[in-house]
């Protein structure tokens, strides 16, 4: 009998244990992954699987004030010591005599960084091991990849963009691929800015954009900021000046003013001339072209452009109209916030009545104001065959790119290209140039708008810039923010002096490994535009002068 009961009870304990298993098996797990805790934040890399962003196993250092035994002063210089990067003596004693029960001192620490700190031997001092977002290109892309809170919340970027897919536990395990390119944007960085260091600007911004895909290839805001140390950063090192800055951009938008009158019908014939002897009045505002350089001639469509006469532009804006000169701006997306990834986005300012004035000072970008990346938009689908794309911060695999919405004829853009190609090699794109590259672009140089009119002596300077002309693959933007009269810039502000030579370089560092070959003998025909050029007999003209 007593055999019989302990085999029973044997039976009712293994049931019970089975049954347990059982029950774990189906309705634990749930809280098993809450023990294990959420899935790795996903990777992300370049368009060539150079990585931008990771996830990485690291160890925090805190402390328990009011539990640590030594003297505090000589703790807080010990912690310096080890710490530097992190804060002084003042300040980790600060940390350290907290009326708290517990706060951080480093939430990034290497394992031989804690072994040290251990070696201290205050109980008070304790170890957590956690992951930690690491972005090993340090400032690179920063404005584009964004940053994590130091509670893991994605604020910015592409982290805040693609915030559900990189903590998804299936779509995270594979890295996202954006569409720039590490080598070109290192290089965007380098040449934009030094050049604005030399030119003490105030902030610049700087594009490479695919276009046939509207891929961005770099995304430069400056001044740039690190996202490993987010908290050292200001408003304006946080702040994107590709997409959350408009500017009023000046004659870089003269080739779309011109691309709208081709496109409607208005031009016709490049032979035909517009009056630009004199100031042009309208109402009680004068139109002038940029003093010291007036051409005080009538110019004909590839003059006007190459010498960038606001006089002429606004005379063939005005034959557009308000409604067609409108309707081309909106097929550009100039009015509402960029088309892209990034939540970071400023709203154009879209004039509120378009007067005759309103329409003769946009088509040569005064009274509108744009982001760089709309300009970048327009311009690849001026040189692309009329097609604009939205412009997009994720790799685009070949064959997929989206078909995008025809906003020009073929031939005005094939137009168009001849006609930025003349204004490198004849009129204020000249320092542009990079050899065996076929630059098409155009200079733009605007006053900055301030309370009560225009600043003088401030200017925004952009050069926007397309490459090869004969056969276009790529747009470059590089826009400067105030910069000043400095020799660098031979002392002037215009684009020709501060961010064509910015592009120039960049193209020449970067063609080849876009898979663009350098090639002196070829180039875009533009030998029916060539008779229509004309020069002053027996007088040389001054390189990039005019804007």
């Amino acid at each position: 009998m007593r055999l019989m009961m302990l085999m029973l009870l044997f039976v009712a304990a293994v049931t019970v244990v089975a049954g347990r298993l059982v029950w774990l098996a189906i309705e634990g797990r749930p809280a098993r992954a809450a023990i294990l805790g959420p899935a790795p934040r996903g990777d992300i890399v370049d368009r060539n699987g150079e990585p931008l962003a990771r996830t990485i196993e690291a160890w925090a250092i805190g402390v328990h004030p009011d539990r640590l035994l030594g003297d505090r002063s000589m703790i807080a210089q010990r912690l310096a010591d080890l710490m530097p990067d992190i804060g002084n003596q003042p300040w980790f004693y600060a940390q350290i005599t907290k009326k708290v029960p517990f706060t951080y001192l480093n939430r990034r620490a290497s394992p031989a960084l804690v072994e040290a700190v251990n070696a201290i031997g205050e109980p008070g001092v304790v170890f957590e091991r956690q992951t930690q977002r690491l972005y090993p290109q340090s400032t690179m892309a920063a404005h584009a990849l964004g940053f994590l809170s130091t509670e893991g919340k994605a604020m910015s970027g592409m982290e805040r963009a693609l915030d559900a897919r990189l903590t998804d536990p299936v779509q995270g395990a594979t890295p996202v691929a954006l569409s720039i390119d590490s080598r070109v944007q290192a290089a965007m960085e380098s040449e934009l800015g030094r050049a604005m260091g030399e030119m003490q600007a105030k902030g610049a911004a700087g594009i490479v954009m695919d276009a046939h895909t509207g891929e961005v290839i770099a995304m430069v805001s400056l001044p740039l900021f690190n996202p490993n140390r987010v908290g050292m950063a200001g408003t304006e090192e946080l702040r994107n000046n590709v997409t959350q800055s408009v500017y009023e951009l000046g004659s870089t938008f003269k080739p779309i003013a011109m691309a709208a009158a081709i496109d409607y019908g208005v031009v016709t014939d490049m032979s035909r001339r517009f009056d630009a002897t004199v100031p042009l009045k309208v109402g009680g505002f004068t139109i002038h072209d940029d003093r010291g350089h007036e051409q005080k001639r009538w110019l004909n469509i590839p003059e006007t452009l190459i010498y960038s006469s606001n006089i002429a532009t606004a005379r063939i804006a005005d034959m557009v109209g308000a409604a067609r000169m409108q309707d081309m701006f909106r097929k550009l997306a100039f009015d509402h916030r960029p088309d892209i990834e990034l939540v970071e986005k400023a709203r154009p300012l879209w004039p509120s009545f378009w007067a005759r004035t309103t329409v003769m000072t946009t088509a040569y970008g005064h009274g509108i104001a744009v982001t760089p990346l709309h300009l970048a938009s327009a311009y690849a689908a001026m040189v692309n065959g009329g097609v604009w794309h939205p412009p997009t911060l994720l790799r685009i695999a070949p064959g997929q790119q989206p078909r995008g919405r025809r906003v020009l004829k073929q031939s005005t853009s094939d137009r168009m290209r001849q006609l930025l190609r003349l204004i490198v090699l004849d009129g204020t794109g000249r320092r542009g140039e990079a050899p065996g590259y076929r630059v098409g672009g155009k200079t733009g140089t605007a006053e900055v708008a301030q309370r009560g009119g225009y600043a003088r002596n401030v200017n925004v300077s952009t050069f926007a810039a397309a490459f090869p002309m004969d056969a276009p693959r790529y747009v470059v933007i590089a826009m400067m923010d105030s910069p000043k009269r400095v020799q660098a810039n031979s002392f002037q502000t215009t684009a020709a002096f501060t961010v064509a030579p910015v592009v120039s370089r960049v193209i020449s560092r970067t063609g080849a490994l876009l898979g663009v070959i350098p090639d002196d003998h070829r180039d875009i025909d533009e030998s029916d535009l060539n008779p229509l050029l004309w020069k002053a007999p027996g007088k040389k003209e001054e390189k990039g002068s005019a804007e």
